[in-house]
């Protein structure tokens, strides 16, 4: 499901929620096994539980795996604030890794919230942690918004 044509009368918030009640997630979502379990304008959390699955050659869990998360839970955040026929696409995603993940790590959270927003920028910042509720990545992105034609 592409939400921004299928669900093109709706703002962002809404189109989220389309997916949610749906129990839709993006493809990357699936691969990845993570989904959308929280939703308010300007804030979002992403749930997941990484496996082996997503592991790097060294035995842990591959940082594109947070930097994922962080990256949805980023513009997911901006996308919940959009007017219907806005999209955005990541300009800059800056992520600081604090803990390792590991398949004992889960579930994981990816909270991302709005900083701000402009007609042309959005930015957002987002924190994983793991069960425990420990700090492992941050991220601070820049967004950039962009009206979607049909």
């Amino acid at each position: 499901m592409n939400v921004t044509q299928d669900l093109a009368d709706l703002d962002g918030h809404d189109q989220l929620a389309a997916l949610m009640a749906a129990n839709r997630q993006p493809p990357i979502g699936e691969t990845l096994e993570f989904r959308l379990v929280e939703l308010e304008r300007g804030r979002v959390v992403f749930e997941g539980s990484p496996s082996r699955k997503v592991f790097n050659p060294i035995g842990s869990v591959h940082g594109g795996y947070a930097a994922t998360l962080l990256d949805s839970a980023c513009g997911c955040a901006v996308h919940s604030s959009l007017p219907a026929g806005q999209g955005y696409t990541t300009l800059e995603l800056k992520v600081a890794y604090h803990r390792a993940l590991s398949e004992t790590s889960g579930p994981v959270r990816a909270e991302g919230k709005l900083v701000t927003l402009g007609r042309r920028v959005g930015f957002s910042e987002a924190r994983l942690v793991d069960a425990q509720g420990r700090l492992c990545a941050s991220a601070t992105s820049t967004l950039l918004v962009f009206p979607i034609k049909h």
